[in-house]
């Protein structure tokens, strides 16, 4: 997908200053925690950029309107990515971000409904987040309203059974207000998807579960906002959007590198990938 004259330029560089706003965040995060996960945070930049601030109905006001969108991070260990957005938002202040992981503080590894404000599904556990998230989107539909639902998957994630579960049961029910991104960046905590355990051909099994599938650069922004627009578009199925990434984009000696899956920079580190972020 190549829609780049259709973005509004005004729009584009926003995004671009938000994601890239949203990766100094997560380096700064993680460093100061001195654990986290920036590897996948850091890779799924742009479409948590695109959605929170090109797409997603939410008021930071109020945190819990019954009408907002709601966004659920299956990957819940990459839950500064998230928290970056949120402060960006204006769910809670940017300071708060330094007390990542602290204990007794809300920002915990992985979000936390109960005490995050922004944040509509505590995850973690893999492969549960697309069950919450059809769940949001079918009671949507039970109750008539126009709310939609977003989900954000690794990709290592989809060697859970239960997101085949889920995948069947948003087709059986024609979510169409429903649509999952999955963040391929083709590592995980132990190697390579190939290595441990491989999901491929990713698209072409979502599509066998009747879902209508597309396929992005993932870091391409009018190409997500594209296929932003495509989604919602689409009628009587949910939709896939199979997102091509790099894991820790954006920090040369982090990108491509599973060594940065669950590690955090040391202040060395933590200078260099400040500098490379501008």
């Amino acid at each position: 997908m190549n829609e780049k004259s259709t973005v509004q330029p005004d729009l584009l560089q926003n995004l671009e200053d938000k994601a890239r706003k949203i990766r100094r965040h997560i380096i700064t995060m993680t460093h100061a925690a001195g654990s986290g996960h920036p590897g996948g945070s850091l890779s799924a930049a742009e479409i948590v950029s695109a959605l929170f601030f090109s797409e997603l109905k939410v008021d930071p006001q109020n945190p819990k309107w019954p009408d907002r969108d709601r966004f659920v991070l299956s990957k819940g260990h990459a839950a500064p990515v998230l928290y970056a957005a949120l402060a960006e938002k204006g769910f809670f202040p940017v300071e708060e971000i330094k007390n990542l992981r602290k204990i007794d503080h809300f920002l915990q590894g992985h979000p936390d409904m109960k005490k995050v404000p922004g944040v509509d599904m505590s995850t973690g556990s893999l492969g549960q987040g697309l069950s919450a998230a059809l769940g949001m989107a079918l009671a949507f539909k039970l109750d008539q309203k126009e709310s939609r639902v977003w989900a954000l998957l690794g990709d290592g994630e989809l060697q859970e059974g239960q997101i085949w579960e889920a995948a069947m049961a948003a087709a059986h029910y024609k979510l169409d207000n429903l649509a999952a991104f999955v963040d391929y960046n083709g590592l995980q905590i132990d190697g390579t998807i190939e290595e441990v355990m491989s999901c491929h051909p990713i698209a072409e099994k979502f599509k066998a579960f009747g879902w209508h599938v597309l396929e992005v650069d993932g870091h391409d922004l009018p190409q997500i906002l594209n296929a932003i627009a495509t989604a919602k578009e689409s009628k009587g199925k949910p939709t896939c959007i199979v997102a091509k990434t790099i894991k820790g984009k954006g920090v040369s000696f982090m990108e491509d590198q599973v060594g940065w899956h669950g590690n955090a920079p040391n202040a060395e580190q933590y200078e260099k990938a400040m500098a490379e972020l501008g």
